[in-house]
């Protein structure tokens, strides 16, 4: 009887020590309370959230607080800082409080889910979720917001990419591109011209993909697969060109003579064979003339407004000399131009002094003559 009235006793006191050290521990919390107002925040991977914390001091004394952060996955970053120092171990006045700040950095290799954290100061804890909005994963991002550009065949295409390095580590991206035969692919990061580029964690620079067509394509759709890799990740982009056709003119005469005659002021009627000999429509001809100071050209019809592929079109030009040009050779160019082509034959043209200026010369010899014998008549006796 004895015996068990002692085990009791000291059950009883065990428990009313328990219950006495709970009871302690309880007035400890609430000397020291934690505060934020946000508790749970969603980002994706590869971001960081960043927590305001209040610590604040109920009690009459000054409390020295030792500060932890507890639960954070061994590949994620943070800081706790007060103002720019990195802290452990705070002071707070009687009554007071002061704002802690906690930086949680999540790296870009990490699963879907929600993640808890405690921050404690003291006894006292805070706790915090993070909620990782979607799987992480070490890739590279190439992408474009116009994949697609059309032009005819002397085009430049040029096509503004962005390339994202979304691995944890610094990238040196190899830039290659797999186009047709005779086409030209100039990479440009951040504008100058390059077949490497280094990316940052996390980060996005700029590219530029200039594509120039083979000479001799011929109209149609085309694909330009670029790819920008490393040995860890690879990214792959499409491009699309569509050549609408191309763009030549010819120029000519009917049976490929460059050359003619003409006196001085008069005028040569010639005619020039405009052709249309690539695979695009060709609009609005220009017609011009280079010629000598002081003679004028004029052409019939003035311009053509369209020649079809394969189609040409006969254009009489007159040609009028000047008439205080002197015996000799001369050149006059003709040109039949569009913004995308241009063609043009030149003239060996002859100029001859008119048939009058002859007759003129034989009737001053005569004239000459004539007067010679009558002064020799005249005066021949005397």
């Amino acid at each position: 009887m004895i015996a068990r009235t002692s085990v009791s006793r000291m059950l009883l006191s065990s428990l009313m020590w328990i219950i006495t050290l709970a009871s302690l521990q309880a007035n400890e919390e609430k000397i020291i309370e934690l505060y934020t107002t946000n508790t749970k925040i969603s980002i994706p991977p590869g971001e960081s959230v960043s927590y305001s914390i209040e610590v604040k001091n109920n009690s009459d004394e000054i409390q020295f607080c030792n500060l932890g952060v507890y639960g954070v996955p061994s590949t994620w970053n943070y800081s706790l800082k007060s103002g720019t120092y990195n802290i452990r171990q705070i002071a707070i006045q009687p009554r007071g409080k002061n704002t802690i700040s906690l930086k949680v950095e999540v790296p870009l290799k990490v699963n879907k889910g929600n993640y808890r954290i405690n921050v404690k100061a003291g006894t006292a804890s805070l706790p915090l979720i993070v909620n990782i909005s979607k799987q992480g994963s070490q890739k590279t991002e190439f992408t474009t917001d116009q994949a697609n550009m059309e032009g005819h065949s002397k085009s430049d295409f040029s096509f503004r990419t962005k390339l994202k390095n979304r691995t944890g580590e610094k990238q040196r991206y190899s830039l290659i591109s797999k186009a047709p035969r005779g086409w030209q692919v100039i990479f440009k990061p951040n504008y100058k011209q390059a077949t490497s580029v280094e990316i940052e964690p996390n980060s996005t620079k700029d590219v530029t993909i200039e594509i120039k067509p083979s000479r001799n394509v011929n109209a149609g759709t085309y694909k330009i697969p670029v790819r920008a890799m490393t040995n860890l990740s690879s990214a792959d982009l499409e491009l699309e060109v569509v050549i609408t056709g191309t763009y030549e003119i010819q120029l000519t005469t009917p049976q490929g003579l460059v050359s003619t005659k003409i006196t001085a002021g008069g005028e040569k009627n010639m005619e020039l064979i405009v052709r249309n000999t690539g695979t695009a429509k060709l609009e609005n001809i220009k017609l011009s003339a280079s010629k000598p100071s002081g003679w004028k050209a004029a052409f019939e019809p003035s311009g053509i407004e369209i020649l079809g592929p394969g189609q040409q079109r006969t254009v009489n030009v007159k040609l009028i000399a000047g008439k205080k040009a002197i015996a000799g050779d001369y050149v006059a160019r003709f040109t039949a131009s569009v913004p995308e082509a241009s063609s043009d034959v030149s003239f060996r043209v002859a100029v001859k002094t008119p048939a009058i200026w002859g007759w003129i010369g034989i009737l001053v010899i005569f004239i000459a003559l004539g007067i010679v014998i009558y002064l020799f008549r005249k005066y021949g006796r005397r």
